[in-house]
């Protein structure tokens, strides 16, 4: 049978020992419920740090895709504005236009007055053409320049590589999905020489002259600019709806994994609290030990 002595030093070692994992103890407790933090170093919870990162990680691409869906909106939202505009003022010059049409029963006066509210709408067309959204012209692509078209109705890069082409303007608003956000001028106003601009260049021309056969021309092509401009308009629609539902769905994700990372690294205040509670006990339990443990001296043992 082997016995195994147990002297003073062995007992004040393992106190001391026993103490020092004691006051780690009441250490960590008082650390993560003044952080509020299950996990202050990886070397707390090394899988719950991985998982944490990998959180992270997602959490900072669903933020990016609700920004990057946030300025679609607004950019769509901008175009939708724009074409409703344009839409009005393509209506009034139709309604012009067949105003204009009874060329018997209006002087010259009346017919020039016509074509110069054609003007003005041309004018205020190409104005529109240009409209911007955060210092780009929403209908010049992915175009250098700050305008999509000129004074006189033409455009302000025909050769830019991008315009008219299939490039355009892009936004990631999910992973693997790229949604285009922009149209194009031609796409909206026709390209040229069969622009709407030239249409209205006619027009104003065929009211001027009392061209009958000039002005009816000009209703047809300004109906059929009108339905692009509709057609424009739904697609712009529709993008605007996926846009959104791609926004709601990065909001719940970032939510979601918020909710996920709170799990991982932060602490429930009432059980951290219960935690230092008895953590302080045993510490408390342990320096009574050790206390009981060192007491005895050289002249108790002497008696």
């Amino acid at each position: 049978m082997t016995l195994v002595r147990t002297t003073q030093n062995m007992l004040s070692r393992q106190s001391f020992t026993g103490m020092q994992a004691a006051m780690a103890r009441v250490a960590k407790a008082q650390e993560q419920l003044s952080t509020g933090r299950l996990i202050n170093r990886p070397s707390d919870d090394p899988t719950g740090a991985t998982t944490a990162m990998r959180i992270r990680s997602s959490l900072a691409s669903e933020k990016q895709f609700v920004r990057n869906a946030d300025s679609a909106v607004g950019w769509l939202d901008q175009t939708d504005g724009t074409l409703s505009t344009i839409g009005n003022q393509l209506s009034r010059a139709r309604d012009i236009a067949l105003q204009g049409a009874n060329t018997g029963a209006m002087g010259p006066e009346a017919r020039l007055a016509l074509a110069t509210e054609v003007d003005q709408i041309r004018e205020g067309l190409i104005t529109s053409a240009n409209t911007q959204y955060l210092d780009r012209p929403i209908f010049g692509g992915i175009t250098a320049g700050q305008k999509a078209y000129h004074p006189d109705g033409t455009l302000a890069d025909p050769d830019a590589v991008n315009l008219g082409s299939a490039g355009g303007v892009h936004r990631t608003i999910a992973d693997g999905v790229r949604m285009r956000i922009d149209l194009e001028g031609p796409q909206v106003f026709g390209g040229s020489p069969d622009s709407v601009f030239d249409h209205l260049a006619a027009l104003s021309a065929a009211l001027k002259s009392a061209d009958s056969v000039g002005i009816e021309a000009a209703i047809d092509r300004l109906k059929v600019d009108a339905d692009r401009v509709t057609n424009a308009q739904s697609e712009i629609g529709a993008r605007t709806v996926r846009v959104e539902r791609a926004r709601d769905v990065a909001t719940d994700a970032h939510l979601t994994l918020t909710n996920a990372l709170s799990e991982v690294e932060n602490v429930d205040l009432a059980r951290a609290t219960v935690d230092l509670g008895l953590q302080e006990v045993a510490y408390q339990a342990a320096l009574g030990a050790t206390a009981r443990v060192l007491q005895p001296s050289l002249l108790d043992f002497l008696r």
